[in-house]
Parts: structure tokens; sequence; C-alpha cells
């Protein structure tokens, strides 16, 4: 079960709205609903995009009363630039170079890169005004066996905008074949 945040300034949240009016609940990047103890799944799931890249997917669909909200990813490696390029929601408009590191504790911590918005010719840096910065964090926890996870998006001049936190078990299932539909994006960008 996951609990979700919709906080930050009421103009922060409007601002982004306006910026990218397509972008948020209906390009699945972000959630834009808050709940306790709100069901959820995540798939991962790798597979070789139409550029014939390694991809893996991250489908995260949280189940509220009223409809399911998702927040999608895909990443891909970059041999050209040697990292991995996190490309988010449906369409993969906007994407990042995540950097991931490990804490005291040993749960992985991935953080936010700066981030780009591509479509078509255009390929621009997002204005820090603009960008979110994410921190993801990640670990297991053996007394209960389950995995605990952290997200927290926020703005430099707004402070927070969204979050997430919660634990799950996972369960790995062989893969026969094609994705399920639905897992891929809907528009794949050549660049990485």
């Amino acid at each position: 079960m996951y609990r979700t945040r919709h906080h930050g300034p009421r103009l922060a949240r409007q601002l982004l709205r306006r910026a990218f009016p397509r972008s948020g609940g209906s390009r699945n990047i972000l959630v834009p609903k808050a709940g306790r103890d709100v069901p959820f799944t995540i798939e991962n799931v790798p597979y070789r995009d139409s550029y014939g890249r390694e991809t893996v997917t991250f489908v995260r669909t949280f189940a509220f009363p009223d409809r399911s909200r998702r927040f999608d990813a895909t990443m891909v490696f970059s041999p050209e630039r040697g990292c991995i390029v996190d490309y988010l929601g449906t369409h993969q408009h906007l994407a990042s170079d995540p950097h991931a590191g490990v804490d005291d504790e040993g749960a992985i911590i991935i953080r936010s890169g700066r981030q780009r918005f591509r479509e078509g010719i255009i390929d621009v840096r997002v204005p820090e005004l603009l960008s979110g910065s994410a921190t993801v964090r990640e670990s297991y926890d053996d007394r209960t066996g389950r995995f605990r996870v952290q997200v927290s998006v926020g703005n430099r001049r707004f402070g927070p905008l969204f979050g997430y936190h919660g634990s799950f078990t996972a369960e790995y299932v062989a893969l026969a074949g094609a994705l399920r539909p639905g897992l891929r994006p809907a528009r794949e960008e050549s660049r990485v």
C-alpha cells in the first residue's frame, strides 16, 4: 500500500498545469491525487524498443477509489553519453539523467538530473523554475520481508510538489512473448 501526497503551494501546481497542460495526469507524469492506504502495482519489464535499445519500463498504477492513476517511466542506456536516460510519461517528452548511489543504511538513492523537453526537432533544457527535482529511496526490510520506497518531488523555488511512500512485496513472472498492452510508451524518443 502506498500513501500518496500531493502538496506544495497552490501557485506551483497551477503553474505546472499551465506549463505542461497535457503532461500531468493525462500523460502519466504526475499523480494529481492524494490518499492513504492506496493499493498499487509496479510493473518493471525489460524489452527492446522500436530502435532496438534495451529498455526497462516502470509502470506504477495507483488504485484510487474513483479511478486508477499511473506514473510511467522508461529507462534506456545511452552508450554515447555513458549514462541512463529516464523518460517520463506516455510520450517520452520529459527526459532526465538519474544519478544513483547508496546511503549509510544500504538503501538505493536515485536523484533526478537535468531535465530536457523533447518534441519533434525541439530538445531544450527545462528551466529550473519549471523543473521538478526527484529523490527516490528504495530498500528491502528483512524484518517484514517487504520492499520500501519513498519518492519526493520538489521545486527549488516552490518547495514540495508531490510524493509517495509505502511498501510492497514482489512477484517475479516469466515473460512470454510481447509486452502486455499499455506498458510501452505511446511514443518513443530516438534521442538518448
